[in-house]
């Protein structure tokens, strides 16, 4: 899902950053080296990697399908123990257009310089890929100010 997160953004010509475990490793292979914005950690531990990009930012929009477990129910952990906001959108639960506003008025409300955006791996949840990324090319392209 991650990568959902950063092929919106640099589709719409958003700035993009993060960090990632050592030797690029993810759970397909290593990640492509058009991500050139991402810093790569001393670590090969996610949870490491999740808990830098908790920590790097100002709050974190989870998008799942369902119930959250696993690496995402940690960045909402993280999250939670820094006192960072966190809003949960379930595409499965809400509609796209209700989902939308809620995200949008908790964006304005919160108005993060830099936003972890976080959620399950295609893996473990088929389709998580395509639907998160037309949520947040909709989404990233709506103005906050």
């Amino acid at each position: 899902m991650d990568r959902a997160a950063l092929d919106a953004a640099i589709e719409l010509g958003l700035d993009y950053g993060g960090a990632i475990p050592r030797g690029r490793k993810a759970e397909d292979g290593p990640v492509d080296a058009k991500y050139l914005k991402l810093t790569e950690l001393g670590s090969a531990d996610y949870r490491v990697r999740t808990h830098r990009n908790v920590e790097d930012s100002d709050a974190t929009l989870i998008i799942a399908e369902g119930r959250i477990k696993g690496g995402t129910a940690l960045t909402a952990k993280y999250a939670s123990a820094q006192a960072k906001p966190r809003l949960i959108v379930d595409l499965k639960k809400q509609d796209e257009s209700r989902a939308l506003g809620e995200t949008t008025a908790w964006l304005r409300r919160v108005r993060p310089k830099t936003l972890n955006i976080a959620g399950p791996r295609e893996s473990e949840a088929p389709g998580i890929y395509e639907a998160a990324r037309r949520f947040l090319r909709l989404l990233l392209s709506i103005p906050f100010t």
